[in-house]
């Protein structure tokens, strides 16, 4: 693949409907987004018109990403940056895919005193909660389906994202704590901050007058 070049600022975004909610505030801050650009299987997009490269990428990698400096800028939930702990500024809390990092288990039922295992997709955050509460806990990382961990016994606990708690509640799950409030932020690669500083600043600024 030829080198990037240089001009074009690189946003690194989570597929999926994080991706759907930032190209809408994209538009809404008036960067010409093409229709086409909604429903592309290409995984990096170039909008010459506004200089802008975007890299798609799963949620927990955006981070990463921007971080080596792959990606300038991204569109990261705060779950990912919490657990991720990546060496990256956040800008700007652009207040989408708003939901919450929560512990949750069968109801009724207490956890065992010693080293009760915990499942979830969240290592650091689980551990880092469990260990303020003052307890030793065992992690189990799971990539997805975390509910299913109180039902089958492989977990007395899990940690994972609520939005609405209907997940929960269909596998007659109950919430037990919450730990922290999630939305998307907007990181910046400190390198590129510092070298394109006035263009990210630019970038900030359109998206900052529209978020509510």
């Amino acid at each position: 693949m030829e080198k990037m070049n240089n001009s074009f600022l690189t946003i690194a975004m989570p597929k999926g409907r994080i991706f759907e909610e930032a190209a809408e505030l994209l538009r809404r801050a008036g960067f010409r987004l093409p229709p086409e650009f909604d429903d592309s299987r290409k995984l990096i997009l170039e909008v010459e018109e506004e200089n802008l490269r975007f890299i798609l990428a799963k949620p927990m990698d955006v981070v990463t990403y921007v971080e080596h400096g792959v990606a300038d800028i991204g569109i990261a939930g705060k779950d990912v940056m919490l657990e991720e702990e990546r060496d990256v500024y956040e800008l700007l809390d652009l207040k989408i895919s708003a939901c919450y990092l929560a512990v949750a288990g069968l109801p009724g039922t207490k956890i065992s005193d010693i080293a009760p295992k915990i499942a979830s997709k969240y290592p650091n955050v689980a551990s880092s909660y469990f260990r303020e509460q003052g307890e030793q806990v065992e992690i189990i990382k799971l990539n997805g389906s975390i509910e299913l961990a109180p039902l089958i016994g492989l977990a007395e606990r899990i940690v994972d994202i609520v939005s609405t708690g209907r997940t929960l509640k269909e596998n007659g799950l109950v919430e037990y704590a919450k730990i922290a409030n999630v939305t998307s932020r907007l990181v910046a690669n400190p390198v590129s901050y510092r070298i394109k500083e006035a263009r990210i600043t630019e970038i900030v600024e359109r998206l900052a007058e529209i978020i509510e």
